[in-house]
């Protein structure tokens, strides 16, 4: 029997982080968590790792196709947050988003981790921001180091 189970550690690892600045005041929070992860933990060389900035969260996901299009990274990671207002915008825009995310990440078979809060209040967010639920930036950069291994072990075997 075959096993893949890998660790977190990924040196080499060529990764694209995409922050929303809508709420960047939490965002920025969940930026620190996923680059404190990445560096000291997965020990990933700071020049692998691009940042870019986009307006919100829903324009996320043009980015993302256009990162895994390129080849160039290993993993994405996304980073934003959808609180919910008075009306179902909140729903549509969190739906689209991570259905797009899933369709891109499968389509050209590159990890995409999400970072990206969807609360009903701020207070909610400060919570999963730093505070205390822990950190979404911080899990999506451990679950994007772990993807890249995995999808490198995978090609070995395959």
């Amino acid at each position: 029997m075959n096993t893949i189970q890998s660790g977190i550690i990924s040196k080499n690892a060529s990764i694209a982080i995409i922050i929303a600045r809508f709420n960047e005041f939490i965002n920025k929070n969940l930026l620190s968590g996923a680059l404190d992860i990445l560096k000291r933990i997965g020990q990933v060389n700071k020049e692998n790792i691009l940042k870019i900035y986009v307006p919100g969260t829903y324009e996320i996901p043009v980015v993302a196709s256009y990162i895994a299009n390129s080849s160039k990274y290993d993993a994405i990671i996304v980073i934003g947050t959808i609180i919910k207002g008075k009306t179902d915008h909140f729903k549509y825009i969190a739906s689209d988003t991570t259905s797009n995310l899933a369709r891109i990440s499968t389509q050209f078979f590159i990890p995409i981790t999400l970072g990206i809060l969807t609360t009903n209040s701020i207070e909610q967010s400060i919570e999963r921001a730093g505070a205390k639920m822990g950190n979404k930036g911080s899990e999506a950069a451990l679950a994007a180091l772990e993807m890249i291994n995995i999808m490198k072990d995978l090609k070995k075997i395959l």
